[in-house]
């Protein structure tokens, strides 16, 4: 297949990767929105080099005319969680989704393989509409913690070093890493509810924090430079120390002000 050929079969997996990439961060948005919890973390995704094809298709003896049938991970998204049971919810997700069809699924977060890698993986059927009409592709999702993800990144790397024939030495050293990443995701878990309100409260302040500047900005707007300048100075202040209700007695305090002079 010529490089011109490659890049017209490659051109719905760039697509594809595209447009999960939005929705899967329209998710994260919808959950903040309503100032709740997301499971999803952050999503990245690729498509895969036209040698790394190549490369697989070679080891599992796959024809260059079946590779869009046989391999599912031309098209490659990675969905980050902070905890362990965001993987399941995530899940969820994807299984309920109207867009897409799950056609399977491998869970080595349970089923842990011997090298210490976890990860849950789901292949989907998805349908991109093409200038020619709609063509269904397959695309691969890896959903993991962020600890997962950090050793299966140095996993890849060593294998790439030495052609999948990673040493002994290494190999026991990086089963012992997995075990810990492990170990780490599941005391994160024990102080989730902890850490969730933290950065709920850290959410609301600011939220609180960007009303206040727009409001400063109007009181601007309205030619009252010197009351402007007292709110922002009380408000630099309650940035450091202050506690939310003092923040939203602030804001209540300019709004009042906007009113009057208006």
């Amino acid at each position: 297949m010529a490089m011109k050929e490659w890049k017209t079969f490659l051109t719905p997996y760039e697509q594809a990767v595209d447009e999960l990439k939005v929705k899967f961060r329209a998710i994260r948005k919808e959950y903040r929105r309503k100032n709740e919890y997301s499971p999803i973390e952050f999503i990245t995704g690729r498509v895969k080099e036209v040698s790394s094809m190549l490369e697989k298709a070679n080891k599992f003896n796959i024809p260059l005319d079946r590779i869009q049938y046989e391999m599912e991970d031309i098209a490659g998204l990675r969905i980050m969680c902070q905890f362990v049971d965001d993987i399941e919810k995530v899940v969820e997700i994807i299984r309920n989704r109207k867009d897409m069809q799950v056609m399977y699924e491998k869970d080595y977060v349970t089923n842990v393989k011997e090298s210490g890698y976890r990860s849950y993986h789901i292949i989907i059927k998805y349908p991109v509409n093409m200038a020619e009409g709609q063509k269904d592709i397959l695309a691969e999702f890896q959903i993991r913690t962020l600890a997962m993800n950090f050793w299966a990144t140095i996993e890849h790397s060593l294998n790439y070093k030495y052609k999948q024939q990673i040493p002994f030495e290494i190999k026991g050293k990086l089963k012992n890493a997995a075990d810990a990443a492990y170990q780490l995701d599941e005391q994160m878990r024990e102080i989730k509810g902890e850490i969730m309100d933290a950065q709920t409260l850290f959410e609301v302040k600011s939220d609180i924090v960007s009303n206040i500047i727009n409001n400063i900005l109007t009181l601007i707007s309205q030619g009252k430079a010197a009351e402007a300048s007292r709110y922002q100075l009380h408000l630099n202040k309650l940035i450091q120390e202050g506690e939310v209700w003092e923040l939203n007695s602030l804001l209540m305090n300019i709004k009042r002000d906007i009113e009057k002079f208006k």
